[in-house]
């Protein structure tokens, strides 16, 4: 196909490399090469109901099987970093009801150009690197806020412990309900060994609420059993382009609308350190000197997609305090602390107290997660 400059339009007649857009941005998940991981670093951490360990991705578990997810160096060729999950309790008779899943969650905002719930949705490509010690056909899923619209997938991997590029590709739901809002949009994942109450149709959009589909691979069935996966990218059109990389600045200050903290990148929260402490000095107010209020306006490096949730930290790590300075005298940790006016540009905190002092001081996290 020949291209035609128009001295009118521009450049016209230009094809597309995969049936979708052929400029801006194409991958539109948010920390695709694992590289972020705010919370716990590269610390392999147990996971639960409701846990974010890597940034942007939140893992489930509901049964006998336990495991962690680590991020790692571990890569295919010109990755950085990988997600890796670990089966350290292996359960070989998983319940109906059992469930063990890890989830990338969508703003509603990012995917109103893909038409979801409309005779208009698109076509889009779901690819990701992965391997596993195990073989065989494993799953996943792509469902609605309300997960009561489904699409199961399976995936094989043919070779134990070798890294292998894996797409789907799907025709977005055309009925159902999908926000459009900064609340959830859409939802995909992969599954690790769910129970049949959670096991649906592959290949095919279903009502329900479903993580995979029938015969997959169980990796919780199997002690010490890995799997990793990075590169994760969806795209509108039919192929699975290469993957659009992104610098890490860019990728941190993405993640940082749904999750920040005071502590530098690489100090875990709750860590014992003055070092991006958030300081009031002097007092709001002050009775007769014998007592105080001291606070501060906090500003995010980026605003939130909705009102956090703020947990503040003394400088000792105590979850919920302030710590109380005086110039000329010892600082105190385990005081007081009062959060106001959570908003999603900032918040409002102080300490008060009938103790004399300069000001108080404060690590927080403010999340506002999916």
């Amino acid at each position: 196909m020949s291209l035609v400059l128009n001295g009118t339009t521009g450049i016209t007649n230009l094809p597309s490399i995969n049936s979708g857009q052929i400029g801006g941005r194409r991958n539109i998940v948010i920390n695709g090469e694992m590289q972020v991981s705010q919370r716990v670093g590269t610390t392999a951490t147990a996971t639960g109901n409701n846990t974010y360990i890597i940034d942007r991705y939140i893992t489930f578990a509901s049964g006998g099987a336990a495991y962690t997810v680590q991020q790692v160096t571990d890569t295919p060729a010109g990755f950085k970093n990988a997600a890796k999950v670990t089966i350290t309790t292996a359960d070989s008779s998983i319940a109906a009801g059992d469930y063990y899943i890890m989830q990338y969650r969508m703003e509603g905002t990012d995917i109103g150009h893909l038409n979801c719930g409309t005779s208009d949705a698109e076509t889009v490509t779901l690819s990701f690197w992965v391997k596993s010690s195990l073989t065989g056909n494993f799953g996943g899923a792509m469902r609605n806020s309300a997960a009561d619209r489904n699409y199961p997938y399976l995936y094989n991997i043919a070779q134990a412990n070798t890294w292998e590029k894996k797409s789907i590709t799907l025709t977005l739901d055309t009925t159902g309900t999908w926000l459009a809002t900064t609340g959830q949009g859409l939802v995909f994942m992969w599954d690790f060994g769910s129970g049949t109450d959670f096991q649906g149709t592959a290949d095919q959009w279903q009502a329900g609420n479903f993580h995979s589909a029938a015969s997959q691979v169980k990796l919780t069935a199997t002690n010490s059993a890995t799997w990793f996966v990075t590169g994760v990218q969806l795209e509108v059109g039919s192929t699975a382009t290469d993957f659009e990389y992104r610098s890490f600045n860019e990728e941190l200050a993405l993640c940082q609308r749904y999750y920040e903290k005071s502590y530098d990148y690489d100090v875990a929260v709750g860590a014992a350190t003055y070092v991006g402490i958030h300081v009031a000095g002097g007092d709001v107010a002050r009775t007769a000197g014998t007592s105080y209020i001291s606070g501060n306006n906090i500003v995010f490096t980026v605003r939130k997609r909705d009102n956090p949730t703020i947990v503040g930290y003394d400088q000792a790590g105590n979850a919920g305090k302030a710590q109380r300075w005086q110039l000329g005298s010892h600082n105190t940790n385990d005081q007081n602390a009062t959060i106001q006016n959570a908003a999603t540009r900032g918040f409002f905190f102080y300490s008060s107290g009938t103790s004399n002092s300069t000001g108080v001081q404060m690590h927080f996290t403010a999340t506002a997660e999916l």
